[in-house]
């Protein structure tokens, strides 16, 4: 995925730091493996419930973003979507990669899809966040990160 999505967010009495998951990319002969880090150790993320009765959160969604890989002989594993609601104010920051500039594929294989990161007001407004950005959350309010995914590997035979 060409990035960690490092995501940060706390208050003066609560500090949450994790690192969201993607797709491998696809090699010469494999897939890849959809869900897992590639850039560091696969750490696991904090378990919802474990995440739910420590932190003023709700989580609202996490999984697999099915077909999201890079397309080829060999396709690049799926990347994740993430939606956490806030139930008390909290400042948050994001510092992701592959916003703009997607993970390319090789040997004829399809590039990956960007990522984007967002926050659901209260209004019901949603506001775009950059791959490096902060804001401050309201009760109530959510922040969604999309996964980017890695490139494909060779060109598809059919």
């Amino acid at each position: 995925q060409g990035t960690m999505n490092n995501l940060t967010f706390g208050n003066e009495q609560y500090q949450y730091y994790e690192t969201i998951c993607s797709g491998a990319p696809a090699g010469p002969g494999f897939d890849g493996a959809s869900g897992v880090h590639v850039h560091m150790t696969n750490s696991r993320l904090t378990d919802p419930e474990v995440l739910e009765s420590r932190f003023p959160v709700v989580l609202e969604d996490f999984g697999i973003r099915r077909g999201s890989g890079g397309a080829g002989r060999w396709k690049a594993g799926d990347g994740t979507r993430r939606v956490l609601r806030f139930r008390e104010p909290m400042e948050l920051a994001i510092l992701s990669g592959r916003r703009k500039v997607a993970s390319f594929g090789v040997d004829g294989g399809a590039p990956g899809e960007l990522g984007r990161n967002s926050v659901r007001r209260l209004d019901g407004a949603v506001e775009t966040l950059e791959g490096c950005d902060q804001t401050t959350l309201q009760a109530g309010e959510a922040v969604e990160i999309v996964t980017p995914t890695g490139g494909g590997w060779g060109k598809r035979s059919d």
